[in-house]
């Protein structure tokens, strides 16, 4: 038993200082961004997706090529703009006259790690292709149905200030994204950090080293099912799924604001999501703060508000907070 005990020990140790030296790898050329860095790695643990909303020049894809380089995995771009195609996405068969059969060119979406450059500027035939692969992890081109490589993340980003030109995301495909994260300017210190290591004379190329391997991460993943969610814990994000859905059940007077709430994917990926976060913090088990902490991100996209709360500015975030205050955790 002892024998045991120690081999799990060492296994966490082990894991603990694989996820401190990705931060630390990360940190090389990031520049603050702790939460969007921890966010990506939760989401790669859990094997999801996260959709980013921001203005340009925040390093969102400085951020996310990092940390392909950091993992020894495969980075791709695809701008999204209006008069993308599918087979810009996902590749095509192209006719070969010499052996007259089709050659298959795969397109950019089979990488480990995809950056979406502003999806919402792609028309529905782009998005229905994009959601294929999030949702099956494959691609069909002609007849033949193809396996993207594993790991396999799409992080997608979105401008909130220019609208012009843009399809709004179906709601199918929001809700497959684990995380919206907002990235906001750096703090005053950070700022002044990029400034002094980006615009020095004889700026050279930060060089980033492989630290954790897919095997290790494939070892991250598989401990987020045995992390310990008591089941009081259980209910408790149950219930706060279920007070965007009906929250005159709480005494919250949001019924007029919300139009339709939380999926249950958003309860799946809230009890995964707090596994992971007691991994990132040295943990075996779930503390209310890792749930209260990753609901907003994981509900601000999946509670869809009414003409009357949008009339009054009257934000997700806002929402989530009032459940999150009214809500408790339940007792035996």
């Amino acid at each position: 038993m002892s024998s045991s005990i120690n081999s799990s020990q060492t296994s966490q140790l082990k894991l603990s200082d694989s996820i401190h030296n990705l931060r630390q790898e990360i940190a090389k050329v990031i520049v603050g961004q702790e939460a969007l860095v921890e966010r990506l790695i939760i989401t790669l643990m859990c094997q999801s997706h996260v959709l980013i909303e921001g203005i340009p020049g925040l390093a969102k894809t400085l951020t996310v090529n990092t940390l392909a380089q950091a993992l020894g995995l495969k980075f791709s771009r695809v701008q999204f703009t209006p008069d993308l195609l599918p087979g810009d996405l996902t590749g095509t068969q192209i006719y070969n006259p010499s052996s007259g059969e089709f050659d298959t060119q795969k397109g950019p979406i089979f990488a480990n790690i995809v950056l979406a450059d502003e999806i919402n500027r792609s028309p529905a035939k782009v998005q229905s292709a994009l959601l294929e692969a999030m949702q099956e992890k494959q691609v069909t081109l002609g007849k033949t149905i193809h396996s993207l490589p594993q790991p396999f993340l799409v992080l997608a980003t979105q401008n909130p200030i220019e609208q012009e030109g843009t399809y709004p995301l179906p709601e199918a495909q929001v809700d497959r994204f684990m995380f919206k994260l907002k990235v906001d300017y750096p703090s005053f210190d950070d700022e002044l950090e990029v400034l002094r290591r980006m615009s020095a004379p004889g700026q050279t190329k930060t060089s980033i080293n492989c630290v954790l391997s897919i095997e290790d991460l494939n070892l991250l993943c598989q401990q987020v099912s045995t992390v310990y969610l008591d089941p009081n814990l259980e209910k408790y994000i149950l219930h706060l799924i279920t007070a965007t859905r009906h929250p005159e059940q709480y005494d919250l007077p949001l019924s007029d604001m919300i139009r339709f709430g939380a999926s249950p994917r958003a309860t799946i990926n809230l009890a995964m999501a707090a596994r992971a976060e007691a991994i990132l913090q040295g943990r075996d088990h779930v503390q209310p703060a890792d749930i209260r902490t990753l609901a907003p991100d994981i509900l601000r996209h999946r509670i869809a508000l009414s003409y009357k709360a949008e009339a009054q500015n009257i934000s997700s975030e806002q929402l989530i907070e009032q459940i999150l205050a009214q809500v408790a955790i339940p007792h035996d």
